[in-house]
């Protein structure tokens, strides 16, 4: 089992930045595939940003992209998200997940950290 934990939230004013941390519990950190989804009132979980076990291969949504960017320090079993000139659409609630370099699922979740957006 894995337990992830996000922080790094708060409140931030339109066009400003954030950077989300999420720390994993676990001796195989480096085999996982982590990931960033977000899901807003009201609306479905969304992915956001992926990177693989290594950190050698990222992948963002369409809507982030040259705005957000992921990184991981597997030394620290940390996973990190970067938000630049985020925008009113970027509010949610933001979850750290984990999967293994094969699956497709992501099996463990964390428990979620409030982005709120002020224009």
């Amino acid at each position: 089992q894995v337990q992830l934990v996000e922080s790094g939230g708060g409140l931030v004013q339109a066009g400003g930045s954030l950077r989300l941390s999420c720390v994993a519990s676990g001796r195989t950190f480096s085999r996982y595939v982590m990931g960033w989804f977000r899901q807003a009132p009201g609306k479905e979980r969304e992915f956001v940003s992926a990177i693989s076990g290594s950190g050698g291969s990222t992948s963002h949504s369409d809507s982030v992209k040259g705005r957000f960017t992921i990184s991981r320090d597997n030394a620290k079993n940390t996973v990190y998200l970067q938000m630049n000139s985020l925008k009113a659409e970027d509010a949610a609630v933001y979850y750290c997940a984990a999967r293994s370099d094969y699956g497709r699922v992501y099996e463990y979740w964390g428990q979620g950290t409030q982005v709120t957006v002020a224009s």
